[in-house]
């Protein structure tokens, strides 16, 4: 294995800050509304109900994107891919992952608190 191996670094990487941010976000929710810490979209942002539960729903998502993103590096050590190709699979599951978490996310605040 080389230092140069994206499929292995780039998720592995991205899956520990997902999984540490997620932790210090569901131990440390931000108490209030505000525009800098947390998970922050307008549906989420439209009542403290809904900001709160958003918090701890997205930080426990968030968590279980990471450990699923740091699982997804194992690829890199059994599949060895040209450089741009690793780059284009984590990208893509990076990106898969931030989709999921706000899809569901969104979508536990919708049947929670209706629209």
């Amino acid at each position: 294995m080389t230092a140069d191996n994206s499929l292995f670094f780039m998720p592995l990487l991205v899956g520990f800050i997902f999984f540490v941010m997620g932790f210090i976000m569901y131990k440390f929710p931000p108490k209030e509304i505000n525009f800098l810490y947390g998970y922050r979209t307008s549906n989420s942002m439209k009542s403290k109900e809904k900001w709160d539960f958003a918090q701890i729903y997205s930080a426990k998502l968030m968590i279980y994107c990471g450990v699923f993103l740091m699982i997804f590096s194992g690829f890199g050590l059994v599949f060895h891919l040209p450089e741009s190709r690793g780059a284009l699979v984590s990208s893509i599951a990076i990106f898969a992952s931030i989709g999921v978490l706000i899809y569901k996310t969104e979508k536990a605040i919708i049947q929670k608190f209706g629209k």
